[in-house]
């Protein structure tokens, strides 16, 4: 009897998800997938590495990109498994507590990107309007102490979640939507009350993403009143073109964010592969384009890329 209550109460495993209707495609799609892993984590490596090897780069603009870089190849670290596991050797078992593990890990490195995302955009603020007296105030001390209050809000807020979901009962449906375990998806298939759950995800993504948001939104009014004060247009241009690297990094990552958030509160669809491919693209795509997009936009990593390159290939 207690057996069988432990089992109702507990699943042993789920059972992941690949691309529906192309499951005898799964190792041909691997060959991207695994690209664009070693992309992210590769182009972010190199990012920390650059940072860290050139002194020119010592500026709190970019130890918050390498911070950002660590965190892209953590979230990269806390996918690869699950989803190369299922492509390459169609093995979709995951166990409970590992899925519990998994689920934990890519919401706080979610969180901690969200506020990485935030101390970047209050970078640009205090680049722009005090840029005399910039790095005595972002000093690398505060610099940590911001990392370690990101890395302890992300710990904090999501340690609920795999609490929470072991006190529910699992004995329907054990199929996830995803080729890897989100608080959503795994909260769905118990039998019992989510109410407690529901209402703590909304807490989660108001109190970090919500709050994120809009505290990067309103740096980015009071940058452009302060650009708006500037007499020449190419002054303007100069200021906002050191913007762009970091907006176009948070529009990558909080439009999936928030589109895979709507459909998995209010939208019903017949296809998963809505919620298949937003997925793909807020934990692929982003990790991939994060890197590519500073080394293209931003002429001190470009320039410290070069004499990489260079060095490596005398």
């Amino acid at each position: 009897m207690s057996t069988l209550n432990s089992t109702h109460h507990q699943s042993p495993f789920f059972l992941l998800s690949g691309i529906p209707g192309l499951e005898a495609s799964h190792i041909w799609i691997s060959i991207p997938l695994s690209i664009m892993y070693v992309t992210a984590i590769l182009g972010n490596s190199i990012i920390i590495h650059i940072v860290h090897k050139t002194p020119s780069l010592h500026e709190p603009q970019y130890v918050f990109l390498s911070l950002l870089a660590t965190t892209d190849i953590s979230m990269s670290a806390s996918t690869l498994p699950t989803v190369l596991k299922v492509f390459i050797f169609n093995h979709r078992e995951i166990e409970f507590h590992g899925c519990l593990a998994q689920m934990f890990f890519i919401h706080t490195f979610s969180s901690m990107e969200s506020a990485m995302l935030l101390a970047m955009a209050f970078d640009r603020f205090m680049a722009i309007r005090n840029p005399l007296h910039y790095t005595t105030v972002l000093t690398p001390s505060r610099i940590t102490q911001m990392g370690l209050a990101a890395m302890a809000r992300g710990v904090a807020l999501m340690m609920p979640l795999p609490i929470l979901l072991q006190q529910l009962p699992f004995c329907r449906n054990f199929v996830l939507s995803y080729l890897f375990c989100l608080h959503p998806d795994v909260m769905k298939l118990a039998c019992g009350s989510i109410h407690v759950n529901v209402i703590y995800g909304l807490v989660l993504v108001l109190c970090s993403f919500g709050v994120d948001s809009i505290f990067i939104i309103l740096s980015y009014a009071l940058i452009l009143k302060m650009v708006l004060g500037i007499a020449s247009r190419e002054g303007c241009l100069k200021v906002l073109n050191t913007c762009v690297s970091h907006i176009l990094t948070v529009f990558i990552f909080y439009i999936p964010l928030i589109a895979l958030d709507l459909i998995h509160r209010i939208g019903r669809y017949h296809s998963p592969l809505p919620h298949i491919t937003l997925s793909n693209i807020f934990l692929f795509l982003t990790l991939v384009l994060n890197p590519l997009v500073y080394s293209v936009k931003t002429k001190q990593i470009r320039s410290a890329l070069d004499r990489l390159f260079k060095c490596k290939t005398r």
